[in-house]
């Protein structure tokens, strides 16, 4: 496809919202805060912070960087950079990245369809605790977990086939204000509970006691899952920018809206938890077996509880359309296919692998791999192995390997003067970005 012909964002706003939309998902609402809770609350906060700001933003700008000048997908836009060199099994790295979140991700996206539809029809029983886990316990066994990964998988097909502009872009500028209108009311409600404070102490005091080599690992790996960073999609989206676009400007926009979303999240969830004598350690069944045990116990807590899934549901749909983009830019572009049937391929795949996640929950949860289910294994593989790795080379490409004048000319947008921070750009993604992600890797082994 011609760069003349490859479609764009048309306003700086729907660029923007489709590329916060990327990273404001389930990592937010959904994995971000029980991975505080297991890991401490604050200082896994503190550390998922400096990793957002000191390694995600540097390796988003190298992301931006590529999409942009290449105007070309993940694999392309690293064949075009090194032509001849060996760079582009990156690209294939990403892709099969992107698949596997898609695939455990959709199947976590049906749930919320399944308690969505529960507390619209008032169907839900969560007068304990016990029940609540019973409950989530029968509503993710059997066959109706494949029915709503189906139904959620249909919604993403819906939006992308119809192209950037008409399908994501009018859809991120619909999804997104009212996704932030959701968790702003969330949060004033919040702040009337009475464990408020125990609450904003647990997730705002850090304990640095805490600070384990699985705490760093877990918030390098949700630094790099919130922001899609590793895996292309931001590469995939900075391919639709205008030539004015400024990219620092938008990374940093990104970066901070999506830590912003992850915190509010921590705001709703945590008071909600310690206000009714409720453990933050539920790992990842939190907001499906926790919150709506709170929610039974609120004022109108039906209402609650359907708006709050609504949200999980917004949240998960503006992210797995720019995961499946990923793969649907290569498919369009590489190998040559309509926008329908690289849709349609990249669905199917999604489907197969999100069938696999939902049975590990049922028939399939004695089957293990290394000792996790395929739901697990997809989740720790791409999460904590795929898209550090993505990054680490990502930012050695850009750094070392890519021209500080191509990075420059990137950078600047519309503006004429070059960029003062092309040289700190570099720095980082040359000396900081790949030691840091390195060294969390040995003292995650035990090496140092």
């Amino acid at each position: 496809m011609a760069v003349s012909e490859r479609s764009v964002f048309i306003t700086k706003t729907g660029a923007i919202a489709a590329t916060v939309g990327s990273a404001v998902g389930l990592g937010n609402i959904w994995r971000f805060p029980y991975e505080a809770g297991i890991h401490g609350g604050g200082a896994f906060l503190m550390c998922y912070l400096l990793f957002i700001f000191i390694l995600g933003l540097p390796v988003l700008c190298a992301e931006f960087i590529m999409g942009k000048g290449t105007r070309s997908n993940i694999f392309s836009a690293y064949n075009k950079l090194s032509p001849g060199k060996n760079w582009k099994f990156l690209g294939f790295l990403g892709i099969l990245a992107s698949l596997m979140i898609l695939s455990f991700y959709s199947v976590v996206a049906g749930w919320t369809i399944e308690y969505s539809i529960g507390s619209i029809c008032n169907n839900l029983d969560f007068s304990s605790a016990e029940t609540g886990h019973n409950q989530f316990n029968e509503l993710t066994t059997g066959w109706r977990p494949l029915v709503w990964t189906i139904i959620f998988l249909f919604c993403n097909f819906f939006i992308l086939i119809g192209g950037v502009t008409k399908g994501i872009e009018r859809a991120s500028n619909i999804l997104m204000p009212l996704l932030f209108l959701l968790l702003l009311a969330f949060c004033i409600h919040s702040m009337t509970m009475p464990g408020f404070g125990e609450g904003m102490t647990y997730l705002f005091a850090p304990d640095f006691s805490q600070i384990t080599p699985s705490v760093l690992l877990g918030a390098l790996g949700q630094a790099f899952f919130s922001l899609s960073l590793g895996l292309g999609c931001m590469m995939t989206y900075a391919s639709y920018f205008n030539n004015k676009s400024n990219l620092g400007q938008t990374a940093l926009t990104t970066a901070m809206l999506d830590s912003l979303v992850a915190i509010l999240a921590g705001v709703i969830i945590f008071p909600a938890v310690f206000s009714f004598g409720l453990t933050p350690e539920a790992g990842p069944t939190l907001v499906f077996e926790v919150l709506p045990n709170i929610f039974h116990q609120l004022p109108a807590g039906m209402l609650w509880s359907t708006l709050f899934f609504i949200l999980l549901f917004l949240a998960s749909l503006t992210s797995t359309v720019s995961m499946s983009e990923i793969s649907i830019s290569y498919f369009c572009e590489v190998k040559k296919l309509s926008r329908f049937k690289a849709t349609l391929i990249s669905s199917a795949i999604a489907l197969i692998g999100g069938i696999l996640c939902a049975l590990s929950f049922g028939a399939m949860s004695d089957f293990t791999i290394f000792g996790k289910t395929i739901f697990n294994l997809f989740d720790y593989v791409s999460s904590n192995i795929l898209l550090p790795v993505g990054g680490f080379f990502c930012s050695i490409f850009v750094g070392w390997f890519v021209s500080r004048k191509f990075i420059n000319t990137q950078m600047q947008g519309d503006k004429k003067s070059i960029s003062g921070f092309t040289p700190v750009l570099v720095f980082f993604l040359r000396w900081i970005c790949p030691s840091a992600i390195f060294l969390v890797f040995l003292n995650s082994l035990g090496i140092i």
